[in-house]
């Protein structure tokens, strides 16, 4: 999945190789996602290589980003596996 602007705000789950679920944001989706990968994200992510982006969201601003992955961190797993299946 490739984000619609990279200059956007983007909440996006990653499922991680252990099969975890793994919620951030940011504003190159790409450039988060290799830098995931490359074992340089998130502490989370970092053993749990290799990670696939699994659902992206397109947000407004950083602020309204930010506020969606609260809301996504605080679903359950069921429900952010519904996001995306």
């Amino acid at each position: 999945m490739k984000a619609p602007n990279n200059n956007a705000w983007t909440c996006y789950l990653l499922q991680c190789a252990d099969q975890t679920l793994y919620c951030g944001i940011t504003n190159d989706l790409t450039k988060r996602l290799a830098a995931h990968n490359a074992g340089e994200g998130a502490k989370y992510t970092r053993g749990r290589t290799p990670v696939a982006l699994v659902y992206q969201e397109p947000c407004a601003d950083k602020s309204s980003a930010l506020k969606r992955e609260r809301e996504i961190k605080a679903l359950p797993r069921a429900d952010k596996l519904a996001l995306f299946r």
